[in-house]
């Protein structure tokens, strides 16, 4: 055997090895895990990233806060149309999947063992990327969550807002 035979062949097993790797999916699932699949932990990887700076310096209320957008992310999702649901949780899908990863942020490391100036980085290159497909990732995922963040009211304080009086 000459050497270039046995570097392909080293080559071509590592690649069905790492394929058949991320293929693979265990028969297992959480026991809140269903049907209306939620995303809360990559959301809550992704909220200190994208609220930066708006959320609280406490870190009770800031866990309140996150927590709080959690709940509203939920419900800004419930009322979107079904076929931005459905780009929504396609992206997110992605997200979750190693393969997705890749092929989304050129990483096979997943979100949640990324440091946020990782995270920071990752969206910035999806803010200023050429691909409108990354752009449109980008502008989807931050409209989503800053509409439920600023949608509850006690966010509203940090903009110097006050809600409008009818009758004075």
């Amino acid at each position: 055997m000459n050497r270039r035979t046995f570097l392909l062949g080293a080559f071509a097993g590592t690649a069905a090895i790492a394929l058949g790797v991320n293929l693979y999916s265990p028969e297992f699932s959480l026991p809140d895990e269903g049907e209306d699949k939620d995303y809360r932990l990559l959301f809550g990887v992704l909220l200190p990233v994208m609220l930066d700076g708006a959320l609280p310096d406490v870190a009770s209320h800031k866990q309140a806060a996150q927590n709080r957008t959690l709940d509203a992310i939920k419900q800004s999702i419930d009322v979107l149309p079904d076929e931005q649901q459905a780009e929504l949780f396609e992206l997110l899908d992605m997200l979750e999947n190693r393969l997705g990863l890749l092929l989304l942020t050129s990483s096979m490391t997943p979100l949640l063992m990324r440091s946020p100036g990782e995270l920071t980085q990752m969206l910035e290159t999806w803010r200023h990327s050429y691909f409108s497909l990354l752009q449109t990732a980008y502008l989807g995922l931050r409209e989503l969550v800053m509409a439920s963040y600023y949608a509850c009211p006690e966010h509203w304080s940090r903009l110097h807002y006050a809600k409008p009086e009818l009758f004075k």
